[in-house]
């Protein structure tokens, strides 16, 4: 199909809303997009969500034995959960080597980020029941809960939209639980990168919230099974938390006997500039759930879910899918596994995340046009005035030859390929700044 036909031609099977390209994946190269059809390059500030972690057509890709590897997996799609392969044992001996923290020996595979999340979920309903003195299968557990936060993203599947709530659209209309949901207490940032806002007072109420919450755990909020939370929650706004609040979490998930879990889909898999961005706080959690840049998604769990002996990891098919992730995604993480740890990328993207910052401070210090940047390594954001404001500097870098995304009511991020160099990086903060400039002469006039 020629590109200048792609558009029209999905467009009268689906709904076609996204970016007006038609990518080119062979001319696409490192933090370029090539659209097929204008032949123009696009400046990749986005990473398809955070999910593209090295860029397009990376020299480690060519790599004769990860070719061969790749094209044997993708002659298949196995049932993984129960027919294995050397593919699948090398992928999960790397990942748990090089990714997971250690202490946390269990691991599940499936396809897609909210199931990833809705696994932890059920992992910490298993668990609470068990704890509870509950063993039939039949007996009725809808007391069970799980203890959210305002402003969050977990996913759109059946458990997860009772526990996201950004924009009203993405769970609208569609029954959900009434879990407990309380304050999130996060930081704003002046432009040295210190916190600005009262966050003591913001911790103090979201203490006040789930104290509430989980001293009462036979009432109105059901027995409390999990806390949830994402370490930094990313749609809703790239929202941060300080070190203390986490370990307020922590020490309230062992008083209140219920897991503390973690969602990183979107912040996991060395973006932060280590494996997690959990491990920034040195915090550790019960259950983590992971996808987007590892390509795989799942979770995986420490030592704690074992205080219950028939737990999710010990019983067949408790958790489990079809396919048990997919075998090529397995592979084509991997090899970005050896890709990151080879090429040193973790210190590279640290160093990267503090070069962009201090350029976009730069730029707010001289344009007074949006405040409060923050980040680390590939997890960029900062925040506007409002959300047309923000809207408007998104258009214009997409204008630009650059792609962006926003974030919470007005707040606008970047999510950098790992392989960016101090030159595109440069490139990028010259279009951000154009891009600023520009929306505000806009508003202007």
């Amino acid at each position: 199909m020629h590109p200048t036909e792609v558009l029209a031609n999905l467009a009268r099977h689906q709904l076609v809303d996204g970016y007006p390209l038609v990518v080119d994946l062979e001319q696409s190269k490192g933090c370029w997009i090539h659209d097929a059809v204008t032949n123009e390059q696009y400046l990749d500030a986005f990473t398809c969500f955070a999910s593209w972690p090295l860029g397009y057509n990376h020299p480690g890709f060519e790599d004769a034995s990860f070719v061969a590897s790749l094209e044997r997996a993708a002659k298949h799609n196995l049932s993984n959960s129960d027919v294995y392969t050397a593919e699948l044992a090398e992928f999960v001996d790397t990942f748990a080597t090089h990714v997971t923290p250690e202490g946390f020996s269990h691991h599940f595979w499936v396809a897609g980020g909210g199931l990833a999340v809705e696994n932890a979920m059920k992992t910490a309903f298993d668990w609470k029941a068990r704890r509870l003195g509950r063993s039939d299968y039949l007996a009725d557990c809808s007391d069970l809960s799980i203890l959210h936060f305002k402003q969050a993203f977990h996913g759109r599947t059946g458990y997860t939209m009772s526990v996201t709530n950004t924009l009203p659209d993405k769970v609208g209309l569609f029954p959900k639980f009434k879990w407990p949901r309380v304050h999130n207490p996060y930081c704003v940032f002046d432009l040295d990168g210190e916190v600005c806002n009262d966050i003591e007072a913001e911790e103090a109420r979201a203490c006040s919230e789930i104290e509430h919450v989980l001293r009462n755990d036979d009432g109105t909020h059901g027995h409390v099974a999990g806390i949830l939370i994402e370490p930094m929650q990313g749609e809703g706004g790239d929202n941060h938390f300080r070190p203390e609040f986490m370990r307020a979490l922590r020490g309230y998930a062992d008083e209140f006997d219920c897991l503390l879990c973690f969602d990183e889909v979107q912040t996991g898999f060395f973006g932060s500039g280590k494996p997690w961005i959990w491990q920034h706080a040195g915090v550790a959690p019960d259950v983590v759930a992971f996808g987007k840049k590892a390509q795989v998604c799942g979770i995986y769990a420490g030592s704690r879910v074992d205080e219950v002996e028939h737990n999710v990891f010990t019983t067949s098919s408790r958790i489990n899918s079809t396919w048990g992730g997919n075998l090529v995604d397995m592979v084509r993480s991997q090899r970005f596994i050896e890709l990151i740890i080879e090429g040193g990328l973790m210190a590279k993207v640290t160093a990267l995340g503090e070069h962009v910052k201090a350029g976009m401070r730069r730029i707010s210090r001289e344009t007074g046009q949006f405040t409060s940047v923050r980040g680390m390594g590939t997890i960029l954001a900062c925040t506007f005035d409002n959300a047309d404001r923000r809207n408007k500097v998104l258009k214009a870098l997409f204008e630009r030859k650059a792609i962006a995304l926003p974030c919470g009511v007005e707040s606008l991020r970047f999510r950098l390929p790992m392989i960016m160099t101090t030159s595109e990086a440069d490139e990028l903060l010259d279009r951000f700044e154009a891009s600023v400039k520009a929306a505000a002469a806009t508003a202007s006039v």
